[in-house]
Protein backbone atom coordinates (compact mmCIF):
# COMPACT_ATOMS: atom_id res chain seq x y z
CA UNK A 1 0.00 0.00 0.00
CA UNK A 2 1.17 3.65 -0.93
CA UNK A 3 -0.11 6.26 1.71
CA UNK A 4 0.67 10.39 0.73
CA UNK A 5 -0.14 12.65 3.38
CA UNK A 6 -0.63 15.95 2.57
CA UNK A 7 0.44 17.74 6.08
CA UNK A 8 1.67 20.94 8.16
CA UNK A 9 3.35 19.45 10.54
CA UNK A 10 5.10 16.05 9.00
CA UNK A 11 7.30 15.51 11.87
CA UNK A 12 4.23 14.71 14.00
CA UNK A 13 4.27 11.47 11.74
CA UNK A 14 7.29 9.79 13.88
CA UNK A 15 5.36 7.25 15.80
CA UNK A 16 4.02 5.97 12.47
CA UNK A 17 8.07 4.63 12.06
CA UNK A 18 7.70 2.25 15.07
CA UNK A 19 5.39 -1.05 16.16
CA UNK A 20 2.77 -2.50 13.89
CA UNK A 21 3.24 0.29 10.98
CA UNK A 22 6.99 0.73 11.30
CA UNK A 23 7.44 -3.24 10.65
CA UNK A 24 5.49 -3.11 7.65
CA UNK A 25 7.26 -0.54 6.56
CA UNK A 26 10.26 -2.14 7.14
CA UNK A 27 8.88 -5.25 5.08
CA UNK A 28 7.90 -3.38 2.27
CA UNK A 29 4.19 -3.55 2.48
CA UNK A 30 3.68 -0.41 3.27
CA UNK A 31 5.07 3.14 1.37
CA UNK A 32 4.17 6.21 3.11
CA UNK A 33 5.05 9.85 1.98
CA UNK A 34 4.38 13.39 3.87
CA UNK A 35 4.25 16.48 1.62
CA UNK A 36 4.48 19.58 3.40
CA UNK A 37 1.75 21.73 1.66
CA UNK A 38 3.04 24.86 2.82
CA UNK A 39 6.43 24.46 0.02
CA UNK A 40 3.87 24.59 -2.12
CA UNK A 41 2.51 28.55 -0.98
CA UNK A 42 2.63 30.97 -3.84
CA UNK A 43 2.36 33.57 -1.93
CA UNK A 44 5.03 34.00 0.96
CA UNK A 45 4.19 30.41 2.39
CA UNK A 46 0.91 31.39 3.75
CA UNK A 47 -1.53 28.34 3.38
CA UNK A 48 -4.66 30.78 5.08
CA UNK A 49 -6.49 33.18 4.35
CA UNK A 50 -9.51 35.29 5.90
CA UNK A 51 -12.67 33.71 4.79
CA UNK A 52 -14.72 35.75 2.44
CA UNK A 53 -17.88 37.22 3.55
CA UNK A 54 -16.10 37.49 7.21
CA UNK A 55 -16.05 35.37 10.10
CA UNK A 56 -14.02 33.84 12.92
CA UNK A 57 -10.87 32.44 12.02
CA UNK A 58 -9.17 31.83 9.41
CA UNK A 59 -9.17 29.13 6.00
CA UNK A 60 -6.83 26.97 4.02
CA UNK A 61 -6.39 28.00 1.06
CA UNK A 62 -7.07 25.96 -2.17
CA UNK A 63 -4.00 26.91 -3.99
CA UNK A 64 -0.85 25.13 -1.58
CA UNK A 65 -3.66 22.21 -0.95
CA UNK A 66 -3.90 21.50 -5.13
CA UNK A 67 -0.35 22.17 -6.36
CA UNK A 68 1.06 19.32 -3.49
CA UNK A 69 -1.52 17.22 -4.57
CA UNK A 70 -0.57 17.26 -8.10
CA UNK A 71 3.27 16.66 -7.70
CA UNK A 72 2.17 13.81 -6.09
CA UNK A 73 2.56 10.48 -8.31
CA UNK A 74 -0.43 8.39 -8.46
CA UNK A 75 -3.19 6.58 -10.09
CA UNK A 76 -6.05 5.72 -8.23
CA UNK A 77 -5.78 7.22 -4.97
CA UNK A 78 -8.33 6.79 -2.60
CA UNK A 79 -8.55 10.49 -1.21
CA UNK A 80 -9.09 11.13 2.53
CA UNK A 81 -10.11 14.79 4.00
CA UNK A 82 -9.99 14.81 7.88
CA UNK A 83 -13.01 16.97 8.25
CA UNK A 84 -15.15 17.09 11.88
CA UNK A 85 -18.02 17.25 9.78
CA UNK A 86 -17.08 13.66 8.27
CA UNK A 87 -18.80 10.37 8.34
CA UNK A 88 -17.21 8.64 11.67
CA UNK A 89 -14.55 6.36 11.21
CA UNK A 90 -15.51 3.10 12.32
CA UNK A 91 -13.58 -0.77 12.04
CA UNK A 92 -15.71 -1.31 8.76
CA UNK A 93 -14.61 1.59 7.41
CA UNK A 94 -10.96 0.65 7.74
CA UNK A 95 -11.38 -2.64 6.64
CA UNK A 96 -12.69 -0.84 3.80
CA UNK A 97 -9.45 0.92 3.06
CA UNK A 98 -7.16 -2.25 4.02
CA UNK A 99 -8.11 -3.23 0.39
CA UNK A 100 -6.86 -0.12 -1.45
CA UNK A 101 -4.00 0.34 -2.97
CA UNK A 102 -3.00 3.97 -2.59
CA UNK A 103 -4.54 6.50 -0.08
CA UNK A 104 -3.86 10.41 0.59
CA UNK A 105 -4.69 11.98 3.75
CA UNK A 106 -5.09 15.68 3.43
CA UNK A 107 -4.67 17.14 6.96
CA UNK A 108 -6.38 20.18 8.14
CA UNK A 109 -5.39 23.38 10.24
CA UNK A 110 -7.46 26.52 11.19
CA UNK A 111 -10.87 27.38 11.08
CA UNK A 112 -11.01 25.13 7.93
CA UNK A 113 -10.88 24.63 4.07
CA UNK A 114 -12.04 26.08 1.18
CA UNK A 115 -14.80 24.53 -0.11
CA UNK A 116 -13.32 24.16 -3.55
CA UNK A 117 -10.72 21.66 -1.50
CA UNK A 118 -13.52 19.05 -1.38
CA UNK A 119 -13.60 18.73 -5.42
CA UNK A 120 -10.11 16.40 -5.12
CA UNK A 121 -11.55 14.23 -2.32
CA UNK A 122 -13.60 10.78 -2.32
CA UNK A 123 -14.24 10.62 1.35
CA UNK A 124 -14.24 13.56 4.33
CA UNK A 125 -13.80 11.64 7.64
CA UNK A 126 -13.80 12.47 11.57
CA UNK A 127 -12.87 10.38 14.09
CA UNK A 128 -15.86 11.49 16.44
CA UNK A 129 -17.73 14.32 17.56
CA UNK A 130 -15.18 16.49 18.81
CA UNK A 131 -12.35 19.17 16.83
CA UNK A 132 -8.65 18.56 17.05
CA UNK A 133 -6.22 21.17 16.35
CA UNK A 134 -5.25 19.27 12.85
CA UNK A 135 -5.84 16.47 11.04
CA UNK A 136 -2.32 15.02 11.84
CA UNK A 137 -4.22 12.56 15.13
CA UNK A 138 -6.47 11.72 12.90
CA UNK A 139 -4.81 10.19 10.11
CA UNK A 140 -2.21 8.87 12.25
CA UNK A 141 -5.44 6.83 14.24
CA UNK A 142 -6.77 6.04 10.91
CA UNK A 143 -3.80 4.56 9.07
CA UNK A 144 -2.38 2.72 12.47
CA UNK A 145 -6.03 0.88 12.36
CA UNK A 146 -5.91 0.15 8.73
CA UNK A 147 -2.44 -0.86 7.97
CA UNK A 148 -3.12 -3.65 10.55
CA UNK A 149 -5.70 -5.22 8.64
CA UNK A 150 -3.35 -5.52 5.45
CA UNK A 151 -2.83 -9.34 4.74
CA UNK A 152 1.22 -10.05 5.93
CA UNK A 153 1.50 -6.98 8.24
CA UNK A 154 0.25 -9.56 11.17
CA UNK A 155 1.19 -12.51 11.53
CA UNK A 156 -1.77 -14.24 11.66
CA UNK A 157 -4.70 -13.35 10.09
CA UNK A 158 -7.21 -14.42 13.00
CA UNK A 159 -5.00 -12.51 15.33
CA UNK A 160 -7.38 -9.36 14.05
CA UNK A 161 -10.27 -11.08 13.56
CA UNK A 162 -11.39 -11.55 17.07
CA UNK A 163 -10.48 -8.07 17.52
CA UNK A 164 -13.63 -5.73 18.97
CA UNK A 165 -15.76 -4.20 16.19
CA UNK A 166 -14.57 -6.98 13.86
CA UNK A 167 -17.29 -9.36 14.69
CA UNK A 168 -19.77 -6.43 15.11
CA UNK A 169 -19.31 -7.46 18.63
CA UNK A 170 -17.07 -6.41 21.52
CA UNK A 171 -14.19 -8.73 21.98
CA UNK A 172 -14.27 -11.46 24.61
CA UNK A 173 -12.26 -11.45 27.97
CA UNK A 174 -8.68 -12.92 27.56
CA UNK A 175 -6.25 -14.57 29.95
CA UNK A 176 -2.51 -15.67 30.05
CA UNK A 177 -0.17 -17.51 32.25
CA UNK A 178 -0.27 -17.59 35.38
CA UNK A 179 -3.57 -19.66 36.06
CA UNK A 180 -3.87 -18.14 39.44
CA UNK A 181 -2.62 -14.52 39.96
CA UNK A 182 -3.86 -13.50 43.70
CA UNK A 183 -6.64 -14.79 43.90
CA UNK A 184 -7.60 -14.00 40.60
CA UNK A 185 -8.62 -17.62 38.67
CA UNK A 186 -8.42 -18.27 35.31
CA UNK A 187 -12.62 -19.37 33.89
CA UNK A 188 -12.10 -23.47 34.10
CA UNK A 189 -13.62 -23.53 30.81
CA UNK A 190 -10.14 -21.74 29.16
CA UNK A 191 -8.49 -24.93 30.97
CA UNK A 192 -11.03 -27.65 29.85
CA UNK A 193 -9.22 -27.97 26.22
CA UNK A 194 -13.09 -28.51 25.04
CA UNK A 195 -13.27 -26.64 21.98
CA UNK A 196 -16.81 -26.32 21.18
CA UNK A 197 -17.44 -25.36 25.07
CA UNK A 198 -15.05 -22.66 24.85
CA UNK A 199 -16.24 -21.28 21.25
CA UNK A 200 -19.51 -20.47 23.10
CA UNK A 201 -18.40 -19.02 26.47
CA UNK A 202 -16.71 -16.73 24.42
CA UNK A 203 -19.49 -15.94 22.45
CA UNK A 204 -21.54 -15.62 25.45
CA UNK A 205 -19.19 -13.02 27.00
CA UNK A 206 -18.59 -10.98 23.92
CA UNK A 207 -22.26 -10.37 23.87
CA UNK A 208 -22.80 -9.66 27.13
CA UNK A 209 -19.66 -7.39 27.13
CA UNK A 210 -21.53 -5.86 24.13
CA UNK A 211 -25.03 -5.66 25.37
CA UNK A 212 -23.62 -3.94 28.46
CA UNK A 213 -20.91 -1.46 27.30
CA UNK A 214 -22.44 -0.73 23.79
CA UNK A 215 -25.91 -2.27 23.01
CA UNK A 216 -25.80 0.47 19.86
CA UNK A 217 -23.81 -2.21 18.47
CA UNK A 218 -26.48 -5.15 18.83
CA UNK A 219 -28.87 -2.80 16.97
CA UNK A 220 -27.63 -2.99 13.44
CA UNK A 221 -25.84 -6.77 14.49
CA UNK A 222 -28.07 -9.53 13.17
CA UNK A 223 -27.95 -12.38 15.69
CA UNK A 224 -28.05 -16.31 14.72
CA UNK A 225 -30.41 -18.57 16.67
CA UNK A 226 -27.82 -19.04 18.89
CA UNK A 227 -26.90 -15.77 19.77
CA UNK A 228 -30.60 -14.64 20.16
CA UNK A 229 -30.92 -17.62 23.04
CA UNK A 230 -27.67 -16.58 24.71
CA UNK A 231 -28.97 -12.72 24.62
CA UNK A 232 -32.38 -13.06 25.83
CA UNK A 233 -30.53 -15.36 28.71
CA UNK A 234 -27.77 -12.44 29.07
CA UNK A 235 -30.98 -9.91 29.60
CA UNK A 236 -32.66 -11.79 32.06
CA UNK A 237 -29.91 -12.64 34.23
CA UNK A 238 -29.07 -8.60 34.21
CA UNK A 239 -32.57 -7.47 35.46
CA UNK A 240 -32.63 -10.23 38.28
CA UNK A 241 -29.11 -8.66 38.80
CA UNK A 242 -30.81 -5.41 39.08
CA UNK A 243 -33.65 -6.36 40.95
Amino acid sequence: MKIDILTLFPEMFTPLEHSIVGKAREKGLLDIHYHNFRDYAEKARHVDDEPYGGGQGMLLRAQPIFDAFDAIEKKNPRVILLDPAGKQFDQAYAEDLAQEEELIFICGHYEGYDERIKTLVTDEISLGDYVLTGGELAAMTMIDATVRLIPEVIGKEASHQDDSFSSGLLEYPQYTRPYDYRGMLVPDVLMSGHHENIRQWRLYESLKKTYQRRPDLLEEYELTAEEEKMLAEIKENNNHEKS
